[in-house]
C-alpha cells in the first residue's frame, strides 16, 4: 500500500492567536513543525500547541528559522554555516524542553522558510543544518525538499530523511519551488492542488509550471496552516488520499 504523512507548520502565532484554529487542524495531520521561536511562536504557544499534538496523536517536529521575526522567517540572511549550525541546535533544544516535561520524543526536524530553501540549493548549509540536526540525536528525522542538497545531505550523514512536497506551491522544470514573489507561485485552486498531490505520491512526478513532468519522491506532503481555508483543505486532502487508497501515516 502505497503511504504519505501529512504535515503543516504550527505554533507560528503570538500568546494564544489561532490555537482553535490549530486544534482543528490537528485532527487531519499526521505531523506537526512547531515553531521555536526565532520567526514566531513564543514559549506559551509552544507548550500549548505541544499539548494539542500529544491529544490528537500527531507526531512533533521542530521547525528552526531565521532569526527574524518581522519577515517571518521568509527573507534570505547572509549566514555562515557555523551559525546555521548553531541556530537549529539552539532552536531544537528549546522545543525540546516542552516535549521532555510531557514525556513524549520529537520525531523531526524541518527548518522553516527562507532557511530551507536556502539549505536545498546550498550544500555546505545543508550539511551544517544536517549536521546539527545529528549531533542533537541521530534518531531525528530531517525534512527537506523532495531531491535537493537538504535531503542529499541528511542521506550522506545517515539520518532517516523524508523528502517533502508541496500541496500549494508550483513547481519549476528543475524540480525547485516557484519563488514567492513569482505571480505563480501559489496554487489557491483546491481541485488544482489535489490533482497535484495525488500525481505525485501515486505517480511519483509533478507537473512544472513548463508543463514537464519532473520526477520526485514524496514521503510527506506539506499543507499550509495560515490559508483562509487552510482547515477545509487538509480535510479534504486526507479525505482524497484515503479514497484513492493512500495510507495517511506518521513515521513513528
Amino acid at each position: 500500500m502505497v503511504k504519505v504523512d501529512i504535515n503543516c507548520d504550527l505554533g507560528e502565532s503570538f500568546g494564544r492567536y489561532r490555537l482553535g484554529e490549530q486544534e482543528e487542524m490537528l485532527r487531519y495531520i499526521t505531523s506537526a513543525n512547531i515553531a521555536c521561536g526565532f520567526h514566531a511562536g513564543d514559549p506559551t504557544v509552544m507548550r500549548e500547541t505541544v499539548a494539542l499534538a500529544i491529544k490528537y496523536g500527531v507526531q512533533i517536529g521542530a521547525h528552526p528559522g531565521l532569526p527574524d521575526l518581522n519577515g517571518f522567517g521568509r527573507r534570505e540572511m547572509s549566514i555562515s554555516t557555523q551559525e546555521a549550525y548553531d541556530l537549529v541546535v539552539y532552536q531544537i533544544g528549546a522545543l525540546q524542553g516542552f516535549l521532555t516535561t510531557k514525556g513524549v520524543t520529537m520525531q523531526h526536524v524541518k527548518p522553516h522558510g527562507a532557511l530551507y530553501n536556502m539549505a536545498a540549493r546550498n550544500r555546505e548549509l545543508a550539511e551544517a543544518i544536517a549536521q546539527a540536526v545529528y549531533d542533537v540525536s541521530p534518531e531525528l528525522i530531517l525534512f527537506g525538499l523532495a531531491s535537493s542538497e537538504s535531503t542529499k545531505a541528511a542521506e550522506r550523514l545517515g539520518l532517516q530523511t523524508v523528502h517533502e512536497v508541496f500541496a500549494d506551491r508550483t513547481y519549476q522544470a528543475s524540480g525547485a519551488l516557484t519563488a514567492r514573489s513569482e505571480a505563480n507561485a501559489l496554487i489557491t485552486d483546491e481541485a488544482q492542488a489535489i490533482a497535484q498531490i495525488v500525481e505525485m505520491v501515486k505517480e511519483g512526478t509533478v507537473t512544472s509550471v513548463q508543463q514537464t513532468k519532473v520526477a520526485l519522491r514524496a514521503d510527506s506532503i506539506c499543507v499550509h496552516g495560515d490559508g483562509v481555508h487552510a482547515v477545509a483543505f487538509a480535510r479534504l486532502a486526507r479525505r482524497e488520499l484515503e479514497e484513492q487508497g493512500i495510507q495517511v501515516q506518521a513515521f513513528r
